[in-house]
């Protein structure tokens, strides 16, 4: 099986095949995922500051916040990344 990685920005990569799920934080539900992952010590935050765009749960119950959108994260994914899928951090 090959193993594929997916860039959520900045330079950071996660291995597509272990996310469950991606989405965007602004609902009460994941913010309180989120939260519940900060006190578990099991938050990953990748977005060096920058506004949080995307929330990803992996399947070890890791939770990843990226500063890329939900919809440029699954383009990675299916690899249809074009120029039109620029991030801020790109234009930064």
């Amino acid at each position: 099986m090959e193993m594929k990685f997916i860039n959520i920005g900045f330079g950071n990569v996660v291995s597509a095949h272990r996310l469950i799920s991606i989405v965007a934080p602004e609902s009460a539900p994941i913010k309180r995922i989120v939260q519940e992952a900060r006190e578990a010590g099991r938050l990953i935050d990748a977005t060096y500051g920058r506004r949080t765009r995307s929330v990803l749960i992996a399947d070890s119950d890791h939770v990843i916040l990226s500063a890329v959108q939900p919809e440029t994260i699954v383009g990675r994914i299916a690899g249809k990344e074009d120029a039109s899928a620029r991030t801020e951090e790109d234009e930064s």
